[in-house]
């Protein structure tokens, strides 16, 4: 048990996207009109979604990363606003989300760039796609798309152009219209990386060599006028797994000495493995957190075979079980959802279950993902309503205080919070716990705040109460409101 003090704040972070929004830039403006309304809900932060260039221009969710420089400002990638907007548009919702009281995360690709203005000859090495370690004959001419000079741009903010000196590998070879990955010469891939495939330094597109010391230094040079330009107050950092732990363990605290302020990092690095995460963490001396890939694993797999889990296990193998001040915890998010190649969406008849873990416990930062909340209309997916604004709601007035765990069954579980809630979830079976609020509850009545259960529970003198819930349901018990 442990104590969160109660004139804190409970931090809850929202996903404001999904991968299949409109590409009609109107995204910042929602975060204008919305800002208020989600500080109300509990809201306390917002990951944005990259809002730089891509090589899809308005069609581009993103993660291509064109131009770092260009957040909507300029006729490149045959459109001026990006998929979400402009950048004044873009500046006026963080001042929206500033003014509401929340802070706001920018999402961060440097790992790779798309959408090259030109080719360049180039002597490179054709590596195995499973092995990238392992070269697939001699030394080759190829034709790669490796230079960046956004003439759209003119050299405003920076004059710097990127070419083949840049990068370390490629994807595709212009002369043989072969698709392939390709270690140029010159250059070896990052070792500090996933092992996956060998070496999973390389992603997509043309691969940055970090290196190259004016690779770094233009890195750094763009991340003090990316602060400056949108006051931003964190990152969310795309496909750290793919980028040598020691960049970040160098430009955070240049970022952070600049800004002179915390600027709270997540890093995105997928994988299942515990102790690959926690290495990371330690690689970059604990100056990042990480989204809690193995959680969201445990999740989907209890939402699919609930009642062959074992609920109490749900914590298991997780970040949040073992360092909890660097877990962001979360349901789905963009690349989880169905029709992604990541997809592992969790079933939803688990969603009220899984988001009571992650908002209504003491361990970890929560992230709810923007699909829960608005629905995913391209993939007949219904935002789940008034129950997650509940649980917000709760998490801001009730997630306080010494928490009390009651891990009695496999198939339910409940624990309580001093603040005065408590919380039971089962996946088969109708349950009731004898959990503990407080004496200072004695003779209150607690009902269920998310209605799924009509139960009106008397706390007895010692500060207990029998608290039910119904087979495959999530109940979490509040003192009853004040006519």
């Amino acid at each position: 048990m442990s104590e969160n003090h109660e004139f804190i704040r409970n931090g809850t972070m929202i996903q404001y996207f999904e991968w299949y929004l409109p590409d009609d830039g109107s995204l910042w403006k929602k975060v204008s009109r919305e800002a208020a309304k989600l500080a109300d809900a509990g809201i306390t932060a917002l990951w944005l979604p990259p809002a730089f260039k891509g090589p899809g221009g308005i069609h581009d969710v993103g993660y291509g990363a064109y131009d770092l420089y260009d957040l909507g400002e300029f006729n490149q990638k045959g459109s001026i606003p990006t998929k979400y907007g402009t950048r004044r548009e873009y500046t006026d919702a963080i001042r929206a989300c500033h003014k509401a009281g929340m802070q706001v995360y920018a999402d961060i690709v440097v790992d790779h760039k798309i959408g090259a203005d030109g080719t360049e000859e180039v002597e490179a090495f054709e590596c195995a796609g499973n092995n990238r370690e392992e070269e697939l004959g001699g030394e080759i001419k190829i034709r790669a798309y490796t230079i960046f000079n956004f003439l759209g741009r003119h050299g405003k903010y920076s004059s710097f152009t990127w070419d083949s000196s840049c990068f370390d590998g490629v994807d595709y070879d212009d002369y043989t219209k072969k698709n392939s990955v390709y270690l140029l010469k010159g250059h070896t891939w990052q070792h500090n990386v996933d092992t996956e495939n060998g070496n999973f330094d390389y992603l997509m597109g043309a691969d940055l060599d970090f290196s190259v010391p004016k690779v770094i230094k233009e890195l750094t040079d763009w991340g003090k006028w990316y602060l400056d330009t949108t006051d931003i107050d964190g990152f969310r950092l795309d496909a750290v797994k793919h980028i040598d732990a020691g960049i970040y363990r160098d430009w955070l605290p240049a970022m952070r000495s600049y800004a002179k302020r915390e600027l709270f990092t997540v890093g995105e690095y997928w994988s299942n493995d515990l102790n690959t995460l926690r290495n990371y963490i330690c690689e970059v001396n604990g100056d990042m957190s990480l989204f809690d890939v193995p959680l969201h694993f445990n999740l989907q797999r209890i939402s699919l075979n609930g009642e062959g889990e074992d609920l109490r296990r749900v914590f298991d193998n997780t970040l949040t079980s073992v360092d909890p001040t660097h877990a962001v915890t979360f349901v789905d998010n963009h690349d989880t959802e169905p029709g992604q190649a990541l997809c592992s969406w969790v079933g939803g008849w688990f969603r009220e279950h899984a988001y009571a873990l992650i908002l209504l416990r003491q361990s970890g930062y929560p992230c709810v993902f923007y699909g829960d909340l608005y629905g995913i209309p391209s993939r007949n997916i219904n935002p789940m309503g008034e129950s997650l604004l509940t649980l917000l709601r709760l998490r801001r007035d009730y997630a306080y205080g010494w928490q009390h765990d009651y891990w009695n069954d496999a198939h339910c579980i409940g624990w309580t919070r001093e603040k005065g809630l408590a919380a039971i979830l089962s996946t088969m079976g109708e349950h009731t716990f004898s959990m503990y609020v407080g004496e200072v509850f004695s003779g209150s009545t607690f009902v269920d705040a998310l209605g799924n259960n009509d139960s009106r529970i008397v706390i007895h003198p010692d500060g207990t109460g029998d608290f039910p819930v119904h087979a495959g349901q999530a109940s979490v018990y509040v003192p009853e409101a004040e006519p």
